[in-house]
């Protein structure tokens, strides 16, 4: 190939890297292939209740134990951010995800605290299972969107040994509680895909009769130091993730990172904000 055109194709080549200027690579470049530790995927089935919820593990490439993120869906969890736990991978740390007991094909009973529960019940397993999944139990993250940000805050307020937690666009689902039933029936309504053994009503009177167990603002009082990241987006939410902030800051809490990206609450048009903001903050609080 003659000279100037090898020129040629090598700045083509170049260019889009060089558009990436300050982005992490984790989020565009593979990781150097390591033959002997290469990157998997592992299907889970996780002790729940008197369940086995589904789960998936994907597990880093590399010798030795790897940091790990734990990362919850919302309701009914349409937008699982699958992307970001590619990134998230690609970076060096394991990602664990799962549906709830009565989502998306786990068996049991859909139940919002059930979701608490099953986060309490990855968690374990991922430390019971360490050796196989090779996790730095010292470096484990907890986080969530949507929904899943709600049980994030809830788990993360009693659980020890975590090294952070995220929320992205978290719902304060103790919060709604307050609000009119017909009208959190008719909420309901709309999220319903793939949720078993419930129904709106059933929802609406759940969120109703424990509903003031679990608002954020609460749970942001019991996070002691736990380094916390909070996403919010243009979605409606911005003033439960506010609560929830305040509520760490006024107990004391120094280590929260609070971030608004201009978008929706999938984050359509940020994604590679989303998972840049989440990269360059799991570097900051790994050991």
């Amino acid at each position: 190939m003659p000279l100037m055109r090898r020129l040629l194709l090598l700045c083509l080549i170049a260019a889009p890297l060089r558009a990436q200027d300050g982005v992490p690579a984790a989020i565009y470049t593979d990781p150097p292939r390591d033959s002997l530790h290469p990157p998997r995927m592992e299907v889970l089935h996780i002790p729940s209740g008197d369940v086995r919820i589904n789960g998936v593990a994907y597990l880093a490439s590399g010798a030795g134990v790897h940091p790990t993120l734990v990362l919850l869906h919302g309701l009914p969890g349409n937008e699982k951010n699958l992307d970001l736990a590619q990134a998230v991978r690609r970076a060096g740390w394991n990602v664990v995800t799962f549906n709830y007991r009565g989502s998306w094909g786990s068996p049991g009973s859909f139940r919002f605290a059930n979701t608490v529960d099953d986060a309490d019940a990855v968690l374990r397993y991922v430390r019971d299972s360490a050796s196989s999944l090779g996790v730095d139990t010292t470096n484990m993250v907890l986080g969530g969107h949507s929904m899943g940000g709600w049980a994030t805050a809830i788990s993360a307020s009693h659980q020890h040994g975590l090294r952070g937690a995220i929320l992205i666009s978290a719902a304060d689902m103790g919060g709604d509680a307050a609000a009119p039933r017909a009208l959190l029936v008719q909420g309901m309504r709309g999220n319903m895909e793939t949720l078993a053994n419930t129904t709106p009503a059933r929802m609406a009177d759940e969120l109703i009769a424990k509903g003031s167990r679990w608002r954020l603002a609460d749970a942001g009082r019991r996070t002691g130091a736990l380094p916390l990241l909070v996403i919010t987006s243009n979605d409606g939410l911005a003033g439960d993730a506010a609560s929830y902030v305040a509520g760490a800051r006024g107990a004391g809490n120094t280590a929260v990172t609070t971030l608004h990206l201009d978008t929706d609450h999938g984050y359509s048009g940020q994604r590679i904000a989303l998972a840049t903001a989440v990269l360059r903050w799991l570097g900051s609080v790994r050991r």
